[in-house]
This record gives structure tokens, sequence and C-alpha cells, in this order.
């Protein structure tokens, strides 16, 4: 819980140019970086704070929708496979012994491909371009909590930990944006808790040699089932297979209501069982493992609120923008990042506290609008997987037919043409809209 403001060391004075900054940002993942780069490009001095050193690991898929290409390609980016991108043109569902491929769709608003990188790499890539464009990245930078002041509860910066020797320091800004992750030490020190009514997922993933790894198609499969219970029901989740481009394959599943699990389940030797049942033609023997299993909570439908307030903004897992119906994060954490960037921008040219304070509430307001419908449609996905009839049943019946199972998919990656007059755009960016938000 934050308390007073408090003292600086005396080697870290916040009158010394390097430790304050316009804006300071907690966490070099994908919204962070983002974030970092579309503030320091408009000139603002931005300090951005990393825990780890790159490159580092995270837990993820490692596959990127067109949503996320075109957030890269914002950031100026080279998305070339020539640059060590590996490109993919859809998406491949697996159901019992149905199969059906689905395509990225031509659309203005996106690009018609998909990427694939690792999280090692691709983080650090974006940490970069944010320091190229003018963000000071500081590596080794463990924030310990905010700094807070006493009288009006408003976060003034942030103390941290540097380097091996954990030596203390402190920074300065006006206005902090956590993009922390999903265990958020600055959103739980200034009060910004879970909503338990939001789904919460996990994911766990490992790597194989398999000579699918340059498969053009991200593959999801539907029925992922949990070895132990007795009926081998299926589990509120899927798993997939996307091929590195590099000799391996990124294998996981994402469970996305661990809530709708009865029992305690071991997610690791789920994943081991359903690598072990799959075709002898993908290689997935034991001995192809090249990493240990790993996983990481999934944090979503904007679970923790508000957005902003007191001068903390929350972007990517640290204000829940995982999609509930897809367990896409990337997208969305990049996105957020931009909005929460873009909010500050128009705050900081506002010539009183009062015009500064009212512009930064339109953050919370810009996610509301972008996602509340879609993410509400998700839970109701997520509510379909929960039960195992219900799921059995629609995938059987999606992957019976395709056109359906084409116009569900553009709905749940979330790819329309906002000012489209085709019929199937418009109805997919009026469910979107018109679906209940739960904001209660």
């Amino acid at each position: 819980m934050p308390g007073p403001e408090q003292q600086l060391p005396a080697d870290n004075h916040p009158g010394r140019e390097q430790d304050s900054a316009d804006v300071i940002v907690v966490g070099a993942g994908p919204a962070g970086s983002t974030a970092a780069y579309h503030l320091a490009r408009t000139g603002l001095d931005v300090l951005l704070l990393e825990k780890s050193s790159f490159p580092r690991e995270k837990v993820c898929g490692d596959g990127l929708t067109p949503r996320a290409v075109k957030q890269l390609i914002d950031l100026g980016i080279d998305v070339s496979e020539e640059a060590g991108w590996l490109h993919n043109r859809g998406l491949r569902l697996v159901s019992g012994q149905r199969r059906l491929e689905l395509d990225w769709p031509q659309l203005s608003a996106f690009p018609s491909f998909g990427l694939v990188r690792r999280r090692a790499d691709f983080d650090e890539l974006l940490a970069r371009r944010a320091a190229a464009a003018g963000a000071r990245l500081v590596e080794r930078a463990n924030v310990a909590g905010p700094l807070v002041d006493e009288r009006t509860g408003r976060i003034t910066g942030v103390t941290a930990r540097l380097g091996e020797d954990r030596q203390p320091a402190g920074y300065r800004a006006p206005l902090v944006v956590a993009a922390d992750g999903n265990s958020t030490r600055l959103s739980l020190a200034m009060k910004r808790y879970r909503r338990t009514d939001r789904a919460m997922g996990v994911a766990y993933r490992t790597y194989f040699t398999t000579p699918r790894h340059d498969d053009r198609y991200l593959e999801a499969w539907l029925d992922l089932r949990d070895p132990k219970e007795p009926t081998r029901r299926l589990t509120p989740g899927y798993a997939w297979v996307f091929g590195m481009g590099d000799g391996t394959a990124n294998i996981g599943l994402g469970v996305l209501d661990t809530a709708a699990v009865a029992h305690e389940v071991d997610w690791r030797e789920v994943l081991h069982r359903w690598c072990a049942d799959l075709p002898p033609e993908y290689g997935f023997t034991p001995e192809g493992i090249t990493e240990p299993v790993r996983g990481s909570a999934l944090p979503m439908g904007l679970n923790r609120r508000p957005h902003y307030a007191d001068g903390l903004l929350l972007v990517g897992d640290a204000g829940g923008t995982v999609s509930p119906g897809t367990g896409e994060g990337i997208a969305y954490a990049m996105e957020s990042g931009r909005y929460a960037a873009e909010t500050i921008v128009q705050a900081m040219a506002r010539r009183t506290d009062r015009g500064r304070e009212l512009a930064l509430r339109a953050y919370p307001q810009a996610l509301r609008a972008a996602y509340d419908g879609y993410f509400a449609l998700g839970r109701l996905a997520a509510d379909v997987l929960a039960r195992p009839r219900l799921l059995g049943t629609a995938g059987a019946l999606g992957l019976g037919h395709p056109a359906l199972l084409r116009t569900a998919f553009r709905l749940m990656v979330n790819l329309t043409e906002p000012n489209s007059r085709d019929a199937l755009d418009r109805l997919l960016h009026v469910l979107g809209k018109v679906a209940p938000s739960g904001r209660s």
C-alpha cells in the first residue's frame, strides 16, 4: 500500500535530469515498448524501465495475427521474411478428424498475413525500437513501488533496484504507465485490484524440433482433453502448433477460463499427453523437446480497473487486455499502449491541470469503445468452451459448415472493416458494438 511520499537516496536526487522524465513506463514488453515509442516520437522525455535484461524469455505462442502486424508496421519495423519473420496465411482448425484452413481476410484496415517470432527476440526488437525513437531504456531496473503524494494520493514516480547489486534508485514523472504484466506491483500498490467476475486463463508451452517447422498456417486443436478425467472430457480451451521456421515449433495449450475446471489439473501433464497423441509425422517425440514446459496467467476482459486514475495508466496484461475468446494478447497489448500514448500526448498539450485530467480520462473510454463489445462476445465464446457438450457440438457443426465457421472466425479474431458496405462486415461490426459489455 502506498504511504507518504518516499525520500529518494542522496545519490539519486530527483533534481538531476537523468532521474526525472515527462512519463515513466514500467515494463518493456509489447504494451510498454509500444507506448514508449509513440510517446518518444512526439518529443516527450520517456523513461522505459525493464526489470530483466534482453534477451529475456516470455511464455507465449509466438504467433501474431494481422492486428499485431499492423501495430508493428506502425512502429516502422521491417516485417519481411528477410528480416527474420515467418509469414503465415491464416489459421488451421482441427477437431477430431476434421480440418479446415481459414485464410486471413483481405481488408484495407489490416494486412492479410500473420507472423511468427520468438518472444525473446520480439520483445527486444520492440524495446530497441522505442529506444531508437528517443525513449531512455534502463534494463535490470526492478521497480519496487510508487512514489505517492500523501496529500493527493497521486503517483509522482517510482522507486527501483538497479543491477546485480540492486542499488536503490528513484525516478519522478507526472505520469506513470504500468506495463508490468499480470502481477503488476504498481497497480496493486495503487489499489487497482483484479475483477473476480472476469475469466482468468492460463497458457503453457514448449518447443519441439519438427519437420513441420515452416507450416504457413497457425494450427489450433479444439478437442483438448484432460487425460486424468475418467471420461476424458473436453477442457475449456485449445492446443496449438505454431511452426517457427527455424527447425522447431511452438507447442502449447491455452485454457480460457480456469474457473470452469472443477478440479485441479496438471496442465503440463495435459500438454505432454496431448503431444504424445499427435500424428507421427509431427515428430513430437520426448527427445525432440528443446525447452521445458513453462506456464503463465492470461488476464482477460479488461479485468483490472480503473485504467486511469491519479496519474497511473494501465496497459497490456496490467490492464487485463487479453481476449477472453481466443487468448490473443500481443495485439491488444500493443493497441492499449498506443491508446495510452495518444491520450498522454493530448493531455500534455493542455494548459491547466483540469484540462490535462479531463484528457487523461479519455483513455478508459477509448478502451471500452474499442473492446467492450468484442470482449463480451469473447466471454460468451469462453462460456461455450466451458461446457463440454456445447463445445463438442459447436466444433462438429462449425467444421462441417465452412461458411458459418469463416464468419465466426472473422468475428473471433476481430478482423472487420469498420466502414465497409459489405453485409458481413457491417453485421460483424454491429455485433461487436452491441454485445452486452458487463461493465457493472
